[in-house]
């Protein structure tokens, strides 16, 4: 998948921002901290999935999703949040 595809969608860069800074949080929280709709936000948090940024853990019914420290493609997403992050607080 090409990083346009990807990171070309304003949901996908705010579900990233937030998964950057809150570390791991359900679809729930994700949908509610985003201002989405729980199916929309799942539907790019499997986009996120499949191109090898995020991980998600299953508990029941649970689903909790986080950065993938494993990802190449995760820590350069993570170091792009929190550059933008501390260039803003300036």
């Amino acid at each position: 998948m090409e990083i346009e595809e990807v990171l070309g969608n304003r949901l996908r860069l705010k579900i990233l921002r937030i998964l950057s800074q809150l570390k791991e949080l359900n679809v729930s929280e994700i949908a509610r901290k985003s201002g989405a709709s729980y199916r929309i936000v799942k539907e790019h948090l499997k986009i996120l999935e499949e191109a090898g940024i995020l991980q998600h853990k299953k508990f029941g019914r649970i689903h909790l999703y986080r950065l993938d420290e494993n990802s190449i493609k995760a820590r350069a997403v993570k170091a792009l949040v929190d550059a933008w992050e501390t260039i803003e607080k300036r």
